[in-house]
């Protein structure tokens, strides 16, 4: 069954805040084999954050996505700044577009990355290919 189209233009609440620290920059960058040298965060380090936006879209129960039909297309991040230990950061997704081809759902997404005080860090943009069943 295809992902419900009324998603398209919707956005999600907030993710609970997330604290960045040290020891989690570290275990990121030693699993990803980035290096870390104590100051910013790796690049891609915001998809912890991101991901939990993204999941709350897959828990949906109205969008439609069952996760095990999921591939992640692409990913990429735009920064107004790095982020850093200490930092308590919260993803905010909002579904850009929606297209149906050949089968399978294009979910275009962005998930606005802000910390404590409500400014901008990051937006994370994701590709999800949501494929039919079959």
């Amino acid at each position: 069954m295809p992902v419900d189209r009324s998603v398209a233009g919707r956005t999600f609440p907030p993710t609970a805040p997330y604290e960045v620290s040290e020891p989690k920059i570290r275990e990121f960058a030693a699993a990803t084999g980035c290096e870390y040298d104590g100051a910013a965060a790796p690049a891609t380090f915001p998809i912890v954050v991101a991901f939990a936006a993204m999941q709350a879209l897959m828990d949906d129960p109205d969008v439609g996505i069952s996760l095990h039909r999921v591939v992640h297309g692409e990913q990429r991040f735009s920064y107004t700044r790095p982020v850093v230990a200490g930092d308590r950061l919260a993803a905010q997704l909002s579904v850009d577009s929606l297209r149906q081809i050949a089968g399978a759902d294009i979910i275009g997404t962005s998930s606005q990355i802000t910390d404590a005080d409500g400014e901008h860090v990051c937006t994370a943009f994701a590709t999800l290919v949501h494929r039919e069943e079959g």
